[in-house]
Parts: structure tokens; C-alpha cells; sequence
């Protein structure tokens, strides 16, 4: 009998990602996050989980995807090595961070050649801040995912430090998608956004680095 993990495993999970991109220019950081989160939402969906907390070998065990987990001045890059996309993680940052930090960069390995067309860029950000928004909001929606989250809160599990804990994240991941589903008050506007992950390392580190992939 043909399962779904079957079917998952035999078609590429990276093209159904990409699949959800508009084929056209967005101009809405709104709408790009929303496609990131219906990304998440479909790489859930094809593993079939339904709880938390996220397995975590569920992006390292994705075909053409290696993991490395190195002395690096930040958090994580990404890039193509000629045959798999590899993600590298700060070796000295703690197991949730490296978490989130995998999401993050595995939403740029979706965002591959389609960037330009995702993020625009605004008065206020640039296109650079808003791919680092959505790679954020990526792995918030992926790991911490809304409908466990409000399964879990309006379920009895209401301190954030225990919310943290069954998700697996920091308490800072937690308070943030807290915010962002609804269950309590969203941060004062006058706060700046969260874009902890500087690319500059990576493409300082990669120069060589072949730019296509699968």
C-alpha cells in the first residue's frame, strides 16, 4: 500500500515548497509572510504531525540537505555546494536556538532564485530585512505552529516558559508567535523588527559558492 510518507519521500518536498510561491512580483510583506506560513504549514502537512514538539530531524532529513555545525560569528547560513544545500550552525548557541536557526535558513534554501520577486523592499525595509522577517516568521510557523500553539494555551499550558519547553524554542520564539496568532497583545508598533541572522557572513564565506540549485 502507497502511503503519504511514501509519496512525501518519492517527490521533491523542496518543489512543493516553492510550488506556493505566486508566479508573479509581490509587494506585500503581508502576503509574502502569509506564503510562509502556508510553506510551513504544507511541510507539516506532508510529514503528517500533528503535535508538538517538531521532531528535529524533520528539515536534516530532507533529501540534498546537510547540516554542519561550525565555529561561525552568527547564528547560521545556507548555500549550494554543487550537490546538496548545506546549512551551518552555530555550534556554540543552544539547542533551541540552533532549532530556529535551521527553520530560518532552510526558508532561504525555499526562497532560492525567488527572492527578488518575494521581497521588494519598502520605505521602511529593505529587501534584505523582509527575507530575514519571513525566514523568521518561517521558522516561528514551523516549529510553533497555530493551531498547537492555541491547542496548548487554551488548553491549560499558559506560563511561557512551559510553552517554550513542549515546543522546544526560547521563551523570546515563544512571546513572539504569542503575539502573532492573536493570544495576546501584539508588541507596541514603535518596536523594530527581529532580524537576528546577517547574511553578510554567509556570502563573505561562499564566494565560490555555486549559485544554483534544486
Amino acid at each position: 500500500m502507497t502511503t503519504k510518507a511514501s509519496i512525501t519521500t518519492e517527490r521533491s518536498v523542496l518543489a512543493s515548497l516553492r510550488a506556493l510561491i505566486p508566479n508573479r512580483i509581490i509587494t506585500s510583506q503581508s502576503e509574502a509572510l502569509r506564503v510562509a506560513e502556508h510553506q510551513a504549514s504544507r511541510l507539516l502537512e506532508l510529514h503528517c504531525i500533528d503535535d508538538g514538539p517538531i521532531p528535529s530531524g524533520l528539515i536534516p532529513e530532507l533529501p540534498k540537505i546537510e547540516i554542519e555545525v561550525i565555529d561561525a560569528p552568527v547564528s547560521g547560513a545556507s548555500f549550494w555546494n554543487g550537490s546538496a544545500w548545506i546549512i551551518q550552525l552555530n555550534k556554540y548557541e543552544n539547542y533551541r536556538r540552533q532549532r530556529f536557526t535551521l527553520a530560518h535558513e532552510y526558508k532561504h534554501i525555499i526562497d532560492h532564485n525567488r527572492a527578488d520577486a518575494l521581497y521588494t523592499g519598502s520605505r521602511d525595509t529593505t529587501a534584505q530585512q523582509q527575507a530575514e522577517q519571513a525566514a523568521d516568521y518561517f521558522a516561528g510557523c514551523l516549529l510553533v505552529p497555530k493551531k498547537l500553539l492555541k491547542r496548548a494555551y487554551y488548553g491549560g499550558i499558559q506560563r511561557t516558559t512551559d510553552l517554550a519547553d513542549l515546543f522546544q524554542v526560547s521563551e523570546a520564539a515563544l512571546v513572539v508567535r504569542l503575539r502573532q496568532t492573536g493570544i495576546i497583545e501584539p508588541a507596541a508598533r514603535c518596536t523594530p523588527a527581529s532580524t537576528p541572522f546577517s547574511r553578510s557572513w554567509q556570502y563573505r564565506l561562499n564566494r565560490t559558492a555555486r549559485p544554483q540549485g534544486v
